[in-house]
């Protein structure tokens, strides 16, 4: 049996990102694992292609990261107290810079996740085919197991 001891959830803030933690934390409330959600803020040199940067780029993205910091305590003040009737030890909220698949990758080496639960949502149209499907680069290159929601899948009828 494998031991979970840290699950990483990467979240967007979009309106799915309380679908995805709500599973997290029943995962990590039975496995008694400490939680850490990560937002990644997107370099904006992946767009030099499609638009001339601003003079006061370094000033934007020293905002945006400023803005993902307090969306992120939020989001994590906001399920305390489910973590905490779940026994779920630890709660960590991370905002990092860089590619997002990377960056998701990187952070479960580097603090030893034993897990990944991830919304299977996220780029669509033109920007997947530009920047491709971060959940399928996630699951294909994780050093842990990757456990994918759909939240726009109906929950299965109880029989």
């Amino acid at each position: 049996m494998m031991n979970v001891k840290t699950i990483l959830t990467p979240i967007d803030f979009s309106e799915n990102a309380a679908k995805i933690a709500a599973a997290a934390i029943y995962v990590a409330g039975k496995f008694k694992a400490d939680i850490h959600f990560v937002f990644v803020v997107q370099e904006f040199e992946d767009y030099t292609g499609f638009m001339a940067p601003p003079v006061n780029m370094i000033n934007l993205k020293e905002e945006i990261f400023e803005s993902a910091q307090q969306q992120m305590n939020t989001f994590v003040d906001e399920r305390m107290q489910e973590c905490t009737e779940a026994g779920i030890p630890t709660v960590q909220g991370k905002v990092l810079t860089g590619d997002i698949s990377e960056e998701i990758l990187a952070y479960a080496k580097n603090n030893n996740c034993n897990m990944i639960i991830m919304g299977t949502h996220g780029y669509k149209g033109l920007e997947r085919i530009l920047f491709g499907s971060i959940a399928d680069k996630v699951v294909k290159n994780a050093c842990c197991p990757v456990l994918t929601i759909n939240p726009y899948q109906e929950e299965c009828e109880k029989k």
